[in-house]
């Protein structure tokens, strides 16, 4: 299997997981959760220096889900490379569970409480700071959502990484237009991202945040010595199942045995095309 169809195939494996395991819990943050999988299956899968050997390893890679509340996608991809077994995602929003809804350092592979949005940036600029002093070959990897882009201190956390010419430092914005009371341009206007991410001194690509081939090529490029580079991932909310695609309402949404049932198919129905090509 060549690698492309290897991250297509994974990435609708971790969809199909993330879902049974929001279904079983009766609760989690579905749609943001399905537009960022491609994301995070390209860094985890083809890009990221990570191991669960050595999670702690001080030359790691490290990533920073700032958008926390989409946990779910992140979650199932630890359990699957092995930090952790992967029964324990039937506990996911349990009583006593390790695997709440939003990252906790007590899970292996997470690096970063996160949930309060805005703070991710900032503290992987900070962890950015560190590896040049420190150990220079890490890199530092941040998803954010694009309704995180209203609050303050990610503006402050730009201005630093630039101030500090942190090329050793990768933001990503999924960028699929939706947060939970609607359209991020009704709600504050955020664009144009490009010319707001450029003007503070950062190396701006815009990118296709489903399509693997062209996240792959991006995010394996050489970086733009003293910038650091923000990605802005076009992404589509619910992305994967047609009935949530572009839905407001899935920001925070559970389906129901039917829905679930139905999402389950056309994941499957994608899966099997995938393997009829090969």
């Amino acid at each position: 299997m060549d690698t492309l169809t290897y991250l297509k195939k994974k990435s609708a494996e971790i969809r199909l997981n993330l879902l049974e395991m929001i279904y079983q819990a009766k609760s989690g943050h579905t749609g943001g959760a399905l537009s960022s999988v491609d994301i995070l299956t390209v860094l985890y899968y083809a890009v990221m220096n990570i191991t669960p050997d050595n999670p702690k390893n001080p030359s790691r890679d490290r990533f920073v889900m700032s958008k926390g509340h989409s946990v779910e996608g992140v979650y199932n991809i630890l359990a699957d490379k092995g930090f952790f077994d992967k029964s324990e995602l039937r506990n996911f929003s349990k009583f006593k569970s390790r695997l709440i809804g939003h990252p906790s350092v007590k899970v292996p592979g997470i690096e970063l409480n996160t949930g309060a949005l805005g703070h991710g940036l900032s503290c992987s600029v900070g962890m950015a700071l560190a590896a040049k002093k420190y150990v220079k070959e890490v890199r530092v990897y941040c998803l954010m959502g694009d309704g995180e882009q209203a609050e303050g201190s990610v503006w402050e956390a730009g201005m630093a990484a630039s101030n500090y010419k942190l090329d050793n430092l990768t933001a990503v914005i999924d960028r699929n237009y939706l947060q939970i009371s609607g359209n991020t341009e009704d709600v504050m206007r955020l664009d144009s991202l490009t010319d707001k991410w450029k003007a503070f001194g950062w190396e701006v690509m815009e990118v296709d945040g489903h399509n693997i081939e062209q996240l792959l090529e991006v995010l394996e490029k050489p970086r733009i010595p003293d910038k650091p580079t923000i990605l802005i991932a076009k992404t589509t909310k619910g992305k994967g199942v047609t009935y949530m695609e572009d839905m407001a309402k899935w920001h925070h949404g559970v389906p129901t045995e039917e829905q679930y049932k139905q999402a389950v198919d056309e994941i499957k129905k994608y899966i099997r095309e995938l393997d009829d090509h090969e």
